[in-house]
C-alpha cells in the first residue's frame, strides 16, 4: 500500500522553483512555486523536484552517465548487463552482425 501510494505521488510529481518571501523580522521563508503558472501551488503532501532528469539514454561524462543508446546488451540475462534492466523495461532493437576480417593467417 506504501509502494502504491508512493507510485502515485511520483506520478503525480510536479516541477517547482524556490521563491524568497524573506521577511527582515522573522528568518527568511521559502516557498515553492510551480515551473508551470498555470499549476496548482504544491501542498506539505505533494512530491516535487526542481530539475529534470538528465537523459539516462545518452551519454553525460560529467554525471558518469555511460548512456544505453547503441550499447550491447544481454537479451537472455537478468542481471545489470541484461536488455530489459539497462533499458529500464522501454524494449529495445536487436541487431545481428557478421563481422568478417582477414587475420593474415600463414599455413605451413
Amino acid at each position: 500500500d506504501i509502494g502504491n501510494n508512493l507510485k502515485d505521488r511520483f506520478d503525480g510529481a510536479s516541477r517547482v522553483h524556490v521563491t524568497n518571501r524573506g521577511n527582515v523580522r522573522r528568518k527568511s521563508r521559502f516557498l515553492l512555486k510551480p515551473y508551470q503558472p498555470e499549476h496548482k501551488t504544491p501542498s506539505k503532501k505533494d512530491l516535487v523536484y526542481f530539475e529534470n532528469s538528465p537523459d539516462f539514454c545518452l551519454p553525460d561524462t560529467k554525471l558518469g552517465i555511460s548512456g544505453t543508446l547503441q550499447r550491447t546488451c544481454n537479451e537472455t540475462s537478468i542481471a545489470v548487463d541484461g536488455c530489459d534492466l539497462m533499458c529500464c523495461g522501454r524494449g529495445h532493437s536487436s541487431e545481428t552482425r557478421e563481422d568478417i576480417e582477414r587475420c593474415n593467417c600463414t599455413f605451413h
